[in-house]
């Protein structure tokens, strides 16, 4: 039976990739009753019926999967914020780090338009990039129209499943059909490819860039801490991850608790003071979040 990867799923069909070529399947029954659906970035099992058709009858286990977008097997979320127009909020690419790290993907940053900065709002660009790579995250900074510094992007996508997150108007249509300029995505307020309007049907698909895949969707659709639970919180920022186990009460929040070791780091920025803010701001949103039922 052969394997391959779902690389789109459109009206009930999902477009299977092998190395013989692309085969248009459908699901089994067996999988709703399991309440299963089949994902973009799936590995499956299928049988052939004919010439470039089949059946989805075995889905192997993901190692992650987002609901919105509905996309599983992810390696990492390129996640782009613009330095001007919009304005950089630290704040906003918190948020998405935070739902990223929830879902057990791995984040990159992507710092567009650079190029409209003055200096001294480069200099601050340049002091949060610093910060963020000390955390442990890549950080680039992208001008709007310089083309060799794609180059240098290439090993982020090459052999990797990746999502593009970002607001509207941050530049990631822009950027991957730089990155691929036979992708030719609309850069509108939503992007779109393949000739779709802003009122048809969005569907996820996988496409080309460089020797890797990128989901071409609108990224997270819901910006809300839904599901994350506090105790969770603070494993979302690596900097207090590693330093739980030195606080000297096991389930410290690094909230009001004694001998905090986060909040230590923070008093000798250790621990970036704006970043232990935004725990505090999202730790007061998940505690009054209504309970679900």
């Amino acid at each position: 039976m052969p394997e391959g990867k779902i690389m789109k799923a459109l009206s009930g069909f999902y477009y299977v990739k092998t190395e013989q070529g692309v085969y248009q399947c459908r699901g089994r029954g067996l999988f709703r009753k399991k309440k299963l659906t089949p994902l973009v970035g799936d590995i499956v099992d299928f049988d052939i019926q004919e010439e470039n058709q089949g059946y989805i009858t075995i889905i192997k286990e993901r190692k992650n999967e987002l609901k919105r977008p509905p996309i599983a097997n992810i390696d990492q979320a390129i996640i782009v914020v613009s330095a001007k127009e919009p304005d950089f909020s630290s704040l906003l690419l918190d948020r998405f780090l935070v739902l990223v790290e929830a879902n057990d993907i791995k984040p990159v940053i992507f710092i567009s338009k650079v190029d409209r900065l003055t200096n001294d709002e480069l200099e601050q660009i340049l002091m949060y990039q610093s910060i963020y790579q000390k955390v442990g995250y890549p950080t680039e900074i992208l001008s709007v129209k310089e083309d060799k510094e794609l180059d240098r992007l290439s090993d982020y996508f090459t052999n990797k499943i990746s999502v593009i997150a970002g607001q509207s108007g941050v530049g990631k249509s822009s950027l991957l059909n730089r990155l691929n300029p036979t992708l030719d995505i609309e850069t509108d307020e939503i992007s779109t490819s393949l000739g779709r309007g802003k009122h048809t049907t969005r569907h996820v698909e996988l496409l080309e860039i460089y020797e890797g895949l990128v989901a071409d969707t609108p990224g997270f659709s819901s910006l809300e801490f839904e599901t994350l639970e506090l105790e969770a919180l603070s494993r979302c920022f690596p900097e207090m991850a590693e330093r739980q186990q030195d606080c000297k009460f096991r389930g410290c929040m690094h909230v009001n608790e004694p001998k905090c070791a986060v909040k230590h780091a923070v008093e000798t920025n250790e621990i970036a003071l704006f970043r232990y803010e935004h725990y505090l701001l999202f730790y007061q949103e998940i505690q009054k979040r209504k309970p679900r039922y």
